[in-house]
């Protein structure tokens, strides 16, 4: 089981395409895996066994078939709870929508499943993905597997989690302020918001409908581009899907390298509340491009200093939009119903059970902004704000190819520290959330250890939107040139279990 719970995506593929390994005995592996460890980490919210066991036992007839195989054919998968899966529970990590069973499949599910990818289950989240820990799921916080007391990053906690824990080589998680990258940074694995609209939302549970944005997550840059083709391309039952093909990803990370390119490092991604062990990781990856060919060259974009205000305005703005559908009548939770109570009534118990306190927080936050009187003031000058870091990136990237910077200011911090805090714990979002503003691509990918803390830092890069192959060419190179620096994969093993 050892031996199998450590191979990479690629590697697994291959020896089920060859009959050196069959995906039962993959898929068996994996869920031994979340048995011996999850009570610790509680990275899934449902396993579902035989679910996984079957998609498994279908990719072995194939082979035994003669059928060709996928790339990804029988390598096990953990979702994040915020996309629906037929039959298997959905609950984004809410009391509210408890016990919910979907009738369909979001069409990222349904690709998975066409690539014969094994969804092992679904992984715990910030409720409804408002959230930058983890501790925000209404089913208790995940543990980081490098140290359990301390977080997985947020939203898509339970997915890093897995990835780092060795109980999935392949997770999906979604993006709206940094979800998927943030929890690769501090837990030592990849992560990739692809650019806005390259992955449909079909079916994708709604927090912030302009920011939101589904995504790879492996741990080495190849699995995430193979896993990124999978579930990447045009759906016409999105209306936000981008109708382009699918740039090269898998080709840039079969053939990394930044020789010849300029890289852009930002002046205002550092500075007071970054630490210290997280700008020298990042100085030296830095430098470790400028040995691998690459161009530095110094940017200033200014208005990435109201990037937190103007996300912190549009993003609750579109959720109290969005939740407004959960009210008790039409699915999911219902309190209060009995017979004496109007409908107004009902719902408002049922949102006053169902709803934890940052949901509700975020709500009457964006009803405020949206509210008459204020519109103007508050959503709509954020809305200003985001179309001028829209041009920041754009001249930026008149300059240089790819930006890079850090992708959270600190390392995983001790469960509940900043559970009192919201203003520190939305500060983990300064890297993020520019990119989630304007629509780019973005990766997060390990760039060392702390020397403080020794837990994990992340490098984020960032490309133009549809330019999605250049994270991969860039993110490829890095991440060989560190294990040829130090012999063996950088974050091989969390030390923590």
């Amino acid at each position: 089981m050892t031996d199998i719970i450590k191979l990479t995506a690629a590697e697994t593929a291959a020896r089920i395409a060859s009959g050196e390994l069959t995906a039962v005995e993959v898929t068996e592996a994996h869920l031994a895996r979340i048995e011996a460890v999850d009570e610790k980490v509680h990275a899934f919210l449902h396993v579902d066994r035989e679910g996984a066991l079957a998609q498994a036992r279908a990719v072995d007839a194939k082979r035994e078939r003669g059928e060709k195989l996928g790339p990804l054919a029988g390598v096990p998968l953990a979702l994040k709870d915020i996309f629906t899966t037929e039959g298997v529970p959905t609950t984004v990590g809410s009391k509210i929508l408890e016990g919910w069973i979907p009738p369909y499949d979001a069409t990222l599910t349904k690709r998975l499943k066409a690539a014969d990818v094994v969804i092992l289950g679904k992984t715990n989240m910030d409720e409804f993905a408002m959230g930058s820990s983890t501790e925000n799921s209404a089913y208790g916080p995940t543990g980081n597997p490098w140290d359990l007391t301390r977080i997985p990053g947020g939203s898509g906690g339970g997915s890093s989690a897995a990835l780092a824990a060795h109980m999935a080589p392949l997770a999906i998680g979604t993006d709206t302020g940094g979800s998927i990258r943030q929890p690769a940074a501090v837990t030592g694995t990849v992560g990739v918001k692809p650019t806005y609209g390259a992955v449909s939302r079909y079916g994708m549970v709604a927090f912030s409908s302009s920011l939101d944005q589904g995504g790879p997550c492996a741990r080495t840059v190849l699995d995430a581009a193979l896993l990124h083709e999978v579930i990447a391309g045009h759906d016409p039952m999105d209306s936000t899907s981008i109708d382009a093909p699918v740039p090269p990803v898998v080709e840039a990370a079969r053939n990394g390298s930044v020789a010849g390119m300029r890289v852009g490092v930002v002046k205002q991604f550092r500075g007071e509340g970054y630490q210290a062990g997280v700008i020298q990781r990042f100085d030296e990856s830095v430098e470790l491009l400028k040995e691998l060919g690459a161009e530095i060259v110094e940017l200033d974009c200014p208005s990435f200093d109201l990037a937190l205000s103007a996300y912190y305005l549009i993003a609750p703005s579109e959720c109290s939009s969005n939740l407004a559908r959960f009210d008790g009548l039409r699915y999911g939770l219902r309190t209060g119903d009995d017979g004496t109570r109007s409908a107004e009534e009902v719902t408002s118990l049922t949102r006053e059970a169902g709803f934890g306190a940052e949901v509700k927080r975020r709500v009457m936050l964006g009803t405020y902004a949206l509210s008459s009187g204020y519109y103007d003031a508050y959503y709509g000058s954020a809305q200003k704000v985001r179309t001028l870091i829209t041009r920041d990136f754009e001249k930026a990237f008149e300059q240089v190819d790819v930006i890079v910077s850090p992708t959270t200011p600190t390392t995983a911090f001790p469960i509940g520290e900043r559970a009192d805090d919201p203003m520190a714990m939305y500060l983990a979002d300064l890297c993020t959330i520019p990119t989630n503003l304007a629509g780019n691509a973005a990766m997060s990918l390990p760039c060392g250890l702390a020397p403080e803390d020794n837990l994990p830092v992340g490098l984020q890069i960032i490309a133009p939107a549809l330019q999605d192959d250049r994270l991969y060419k860039v993110g490829a190179a890095v991440e060989a040139a560190f294990v040829e620096k130090w012999g063996h994969p950088l974050l091989e093993e969390a030390p923590s279990l």
